[in-house]
């Protein structure tokens, strides 16, 4: 089952989909339930989306698709005033929706360095989020330099604990300092790699270690 306000901005976005064929914003969804914050409407959404309820249509900040409605357990019909395709000719200033995820301090891309939290918010825009629950932190070092990862940089992490070879991720050590780096199993260790050649690789015990997120973008301020 849905909770109220999961199933409250189902039927919400439904109903204006029906009425104008295009998908509230994050702003109308967050007055419509009473929110106090868009970061509240990016995680009914991404739990709606997770049980598939709707899903977020490619290359649109705000176009979302109505599957099924819970009271029915039935996939939507799409009508034509509702159809997916049918964008405006001018998008809408809503389109650059932004939502906030918490800014937990900085992550070395360097030599570890403790792992800060706190409660600041960073506002980003919602296109550059997938599903799932984010955090940001910002970058300080330049041992991922390679990866177009610099220092000042802000990483949005999705929060995950596993991880598979390749990834980058934040890694945190002995429960107490946290890197950003590529994830590497070797053997019985656990290796995390630089993108830089300066900087070489750091072998762990698989207990030392502890994936925190995985990246899924970047946020850079000029």
């Amino acid at each position: 089952m849905l909770t109220r306000k999961q199933h409250e901005l189902i039927c919400f976005i439904a109903d204006r989909l029906a009425e104008t064929g295009v998908s509230p914003s994050f702003e109308e969804m967050k007055e419509a339930l009473d929110l106090k914050s868009k970061s509240g409407v990016h995680r009914l959404i991404s739990a709606l989306e997770e049980r598939e309820f709707i899903r977020r249509l490619p290359n649109r900040a705000r176009a979302l698709e109505v599957l099924r409605m819970p009271e029915r357990g039935e996939r939507k019909p799409i009508t034509k005033t509702a159809k997916p395709t049918a964008a405006p000719a001018v998008p809408p200033a809503a389109a650059n929706d932004v939502i906030e995820i918490p800014l937990h301090g900085r992550i070395a891309a360097g030599t570890p360095i403790e792992a800060l939290e706190g409660s600041t918010m960073l506002p980003v825009p919602a296109a550059l989020l997938g599903t799932g629950e984010h955090y940001a932190l910002e970058v300080a070092g330049d041992s991922m330099v390679e990866a177009g990862i610099l220092d000042g940089d802000y990483a949005l992490i999705r929060r995950t604990e596993t991880a598979k070879d390749g990834e980058i991720i934040v890694a945190l050590i002995d429960d107490a300092e946290a890197t950003l780096k590529y994830f590497r199993k070797e053997g019985t260790m656990v290796r995390l790699d630089p993108a830089n050649r300066d900087y070489s690789p750091q072998r762990y015990r698989p207990d030392q270690v502890r994936v925190q997120g995985r990246l899924s973008g970047l946020l850079r301020r000029y």
